[in-house]
């Protein structure tokens, strides 16, 4: 019989190794902001168009138990109705991890889903102020779906595969 705790939930291994993971570091890699309507001198009332684009990349860093994941964003706003580009906003965002205890084959899904969950929150608001000092009404990212980004990339890449062995 296994052993319970006091609420009748087996007790786990005291040799089982808990998931650890710590945000070491945070940081802007590169940003750009084009107000291209204010360059064109042009104003009045328009209704953007907001086009987002989000890539995401991690590595291994030298330090044992040390990733790096980067956020890449591609934000385009045109306006509704016409191809008159507002504004275009190019955003890197990293962050430093020190993750322990997770197993090899779940890595990958665990660097591009929970760690860019952790940094969601800080580009939402560089994005937000950004606009807003850049002349527009500040831009409220909608949550990303990291779960659905992830698979959807892991499709891609797939069938990707798999045309380059129709074509072999």
């Amino acid at each position: 019989m296994a052993d319970t705790n006091a609420n009748g939930a087996p007790e786990q291994d005291a040799t089982a190794a808990q998931m650890k993971m710590n945000v070491l570091a945070q940081f802007i890699r590169d940003m750009s902001f084009e107000n291209i309507l204010a360059q064109k001198g042009t104003g009045g009332e328009m209704t953007p168009d907001v086009q987002v684009q989000v890539n995401l990349d991690a590595r291994k860093r030298s330090p044992d138990h040390q990733f790096e994941v980067v956020m890449k964003l591609k934000i385009d706003a045109k306006s509704k109705g016409t191809t008159s580009q507002l504004f275009l906003m190019e955003l890197e965002y990293g962050g430093v991890f020190h993750i322990e205890n997770v197993p090899e084959e779940q890595m990958h899904p665990f660097l591009l889903i929970e760690c860019p969950r952790m940094l969601f929150p800080f580009v939402r608001r560089i994005v937000s102020d950004v606009t807003r000092d850049g002349g527009f009404p500040p831009l409220n990212l909608e949550t990303i779906d990291f779960v659905s980004l992830y698979r959807n990339e892991i499709a891609r890449r797939q069938a990707e595969q798999q045309t380059k062995r129709a074509d072999a």
